[in-house]
């Protein structure tokens, strides 16, 4: 089995990547900063998997192209994507710069759509070819459901992903691939700081259900959206 996370170096990306090794996939591991994605390799390795670091800003799509054919070429096509690459950058409507609301939606949204964009054509197949799994798993938010002061750039790109997923689920219909995203609440990462929450939960704690809807899940969840909201 081959997995891929973006925004694997650290917080839940780094997570997924290590519980899917511990289930037997070999993990090629995507992001903007090599040394965090070295570190989470290691990890990766120490399950006894093959690890490939392939730094990557997802927001670009000569950099995701590219990736994407390294991934194929080096471990061949995968049978996990978990488009996880996140910003949030915090601001009112009235004061958020053009760059911020940029950079946040184009991580966050047009990632998503890059990165399955990339790996839909090996992906499908590989599934005509006899692969037992193809799923994409986005990892979302629970703001894909409500709206946040200050964070109105964040909350847009992740409803947007929701609604992106549930239309990639609907164009993978009999095909033998699937697309689900978990939306998860206030995750104990970085990203949480400033939020002016409380973690309600650990990056393990999406780690599991990410695992569990890429390898355990039937496929008749297939464009479900799954939500986090802690114990």
């Amino acid at each position: 089995m081959i997995a891929v996370v973006t925004g694997a170096g650290r917080g839940i990306g780094r997570s997924v990547a290590i519980d899917l090794a511990k289930r037997g996939c070999d993990v090629a591991l995507l992001g903007r900063t090599r040394e965090t994605l070295a570190s989470a390799a290691e990890e990766v390795a120490r399950a006894g998997r093959r690890a490939l670091v392939v730094p990557c800003d997802v927001a670009h799509a000569d950099q995701v192209g590219a990736a994407a054919a390294r991934v194929v070429e080096e471990l061949g096509a995968p049978n996990v994507v978990v488009p996880n690459a996140g910003v949030v950058r915090r601001a009112s409507v009235a004061t958020m710069s053009e760059a911020d609301w940029d950079e946040v939606v184009d991580v966050n949204l047009k990632g998503t759509f890059l990165v399955a964009r990339a790996f839909l054509p090996s992906m499908l197949a590989a599934v005509k070819a006899g692969a037992r799994i193809g799923r994409f798993v986005a990892v979302a938010s629970i703001s894909s459901t409500l709206g946040t002061k200050g964070q109105s750039a964040y909350c847009a790109a992740k409803w947007g992903t929701v609604g992106f997923v549930k239309s990639l689920a609907e164009e993978l219909r009999g095909t033998g691939l699937q697309a689900m995203c978990v939306m998860p609440g206030s995750v104990d990462t970085d990203m949480l700081e400033g939020s002016g929450f409380s973690p309600a939960m650990g990056p393990a704690d999406v780690a599991r259900t990410v695992t569990f809807l890429a390898l355990d899940a039937p496929d008749a969840m297939n464009a479900s959206a799954v939500e986090m909201f802690g114990p």
